[in-house]
């Protein structure tokens, strides 16, 4: 089956590129095998983008699929400035759909993470920045929004597939009640729910767009819960 926009799956060899990579993670190689990349790599990430971002309407009517290169498809370069590891590019195929009004990388959404042998489904914001910090704590905190907050977690940690996290701080930070019962929930710098699989036998094939629909309807009260809480943002 092929989707509206032409996907029918990632080919083995999308997979083989980054095992290559990961053992050849520098400028000479990549750059020989640029065409590979944009065969096995972007062209049906592209039409993975397009038909995702359709399904994905579904539970989400505002999320934005955009296959452009650097929008949904993060760029394969690694910004090296400030780490140890000085290797160039990422030995993983990102792609993000976000809902919202702020910047992409302010706004929540779902994840799409290749890196063999593993495939990672995501939803949330990974990283806040302070100002939707500060919100997202007096929103843990809220005897509504928190109540709403907790009892999504608890659900989706029933699952048994699913993790939430991860922890940034080792304390709870200044101002809040240790002994709150969401005490846990402020040590977050971002809040993200996900599952981590070896890659489906789905990956290769259009069916990787049911699969991850089913993932991402588990994953979708954490989607709104943070939609919702940037909305509240005042204009």
């Amino acid at each position: 089956m092929t989707g509206p926009h032409g996907f029918n799956g990632f080919p083995k060899e999308c997979v083989d590129f980054y095992t290559e990579l990961r053992n050849n993670n520098n400028k000479i190689w990549f750059d020989a095998h640029k065409p590979d990349f944009e065969k096995y790599v972007m062209e049906p990430a592209r039409l993975f983008v397009m038909d995702m971002g359709m399904a994905l309407r579904e539970i989400s009517p505002g999320v934005i699929a955009d296959s452009r290169y650097s929008k949904s498809i993060f760029r394969p370069f690694r910004d090296t400035r400030f780490s140890k590891d000085k290797t160039p590019y990422k030995t993983h195929l990102g792609i993000f759909f976000w809902e919202g009004q702020l910047a992409k990388m302010d706004c929540p959404g779902y994840y799409f993470h290749l890196e063999p042998p593993l495939l990672m489904i995501a939803a949330g914001n990974h990283c806040f920045s302070k100002p939707i910090l500060d919100l997202y704590r007096e929103s843990v905190v809220d005897p509504k929004y928190g109540k709403a907050l907790a009892k999504t977690v608890r659900n989706l940690k029933d699952k048994g597939s699913y993790q939430i996290g991860e922890k940034q701080y080792k304390q709870v930070p200044r101002g809040y009640d240790k002994s709150h019962e969401n005490a846990e929930l402020l040590l977050l710098g971002g809040l993200t729910a996900w599952t981590e699989v070896n890659i489906p036998d789905e990956f290769y094939s259009y069916d990787l767009i049911n699969y991850c629909l089913g993932k991402f309807k588990d994953l979708a009260p954490i989607h709104k819960w943070l939609l919702d809480m940037i909305g509240r943002i005042k204009k």
